[in-house]
């Protein structure tokens, strides 16, 4: 069995149409989850009654990224846990080379599917946002993503290791899960998966990426909008992130690069723009390092 997990906030439609390209999968064992985290109305009545099949989970606390998808995990019963964004689609088939790979790989910890931008119109050609990642630099706190906005045309075949799982799409087994844990809710938002992975990694596991297995995404529906949420948790989780996994004379040499480069180059472009809201909110992340003040959360 695989579990399908997804979070809903505040985009019911979103959710109603990833749910429908689960429906049109093939793979003869399936759950799905569906954790609300929190939206302004409860679509609980909704779900219930177009979609009979899935497990619903209200929570009236916005537990953020991890959190929300922790909520669905003791209600779970797969093998295999498949965390999907609700502002994504399933193509045909994903779900059975995922699982197939994980058969095939005795050491795989994670694998993602290829993710592509959702297409303007069904003519289209998918531009892929995904096929992979590099390694965080311990000089830069920067990744690059492989094949991020490159025309699929097939260059990205076959399955791979990888450096790390993306967080639209994630299949993990229940072994692994087991040994790991679940995703550390200390980010709230942003770099959840990379931190799960380099903890699946620290346990002996792999990750790897399935390109025949896609999923389309329509890029964040509700985070694009968020403005200086967004800088301020991109911001607080980056150095938390390097906080958590470079120690020693790396974390010494980041912390030289972002005093030193980021934080006078972002701070001069936010005055420069006159974007005074996101200089705040960019500083608010930094001193929440230092600074209990500075911790509390953004609404979203």
């Amino acid at each position: 069995m695989i579990s399908i997990i997804t979070v809903n906030f505040n985009e019911t439609a979103s959710t109603c149409a990833l749910l429908d390209s689960i429906r049109r999968q093939e793979y003869p064992d399936v759950e799905v989850i569906v954790v609300d985290n929190a939206s302004r109305e409860n679509p609980a009545a909704l779900f219930q009654t177009e979609y009979p099949e899935v497990i619903f989970i209200r929570s009236e606390q916005n537990l953020g990224f991890a959190g929300g998808n922790n909520l669905a995990l003791e209600k779970a019963h797969g093998e295999y846990l498949f965390f999907v964004n609700n502002d994504a689609e399933l193509e045909f088939g994903c779900l059975e080379f995922l699982e197939r790979l994980f058969e095939k790989q005795p050491n795989m910890g994670m694998v993602s599917p290829m993710i592509c931008y959702f297409p303007a119109s069904a003519r289209a050609t998918h531009r892929i946002q995904y096929a992979g990642m590099t390694a965080v630099s311990p000089f830069t706190g920067r990744n690059k993503t492989i094949g991020a906005l490159e025309s699929d045309w097939g260059q990205f075949a076959e399955p791979r290791k990888t450096a790390y799982a993306h967080g639209a799409a994630m299949m993990i087994s229940r072994a692994v899960l087991a040994e790991v844990g679940p995703m550390w809710t200390g980010f709230f938002l942003y770099y959840e998966e990379l931190d799960w992975c380099e903890r699946i990694r620290q346990a002996g596991f792999d990750i790897w990426i399935e390109p025949r297995a896609k999923v389309l995404h329509k890029e964040s529906l509700t985070l694009g909008k968020m403005g200086t949420a967004k800088t301020f948790y991109l911001t607080r989780s980056r150095i938390l992130f390097m906080r958590r996994h470079f120690s020693g004379w790396r974390w010494g040499v980041f912390l030289t690069f972002f005093g030193l480069i980021s934080l006078p180059k972002s701070t001069f472009s936010y005055i420069m723009t006159g974007d005074f809201d996101n200089l705040r909110a960019f500083w608010r992340g930094v001193l929440s390092h230092f600074s209990p003040r500075s911790q509390a959360p953004f609404s979203v």
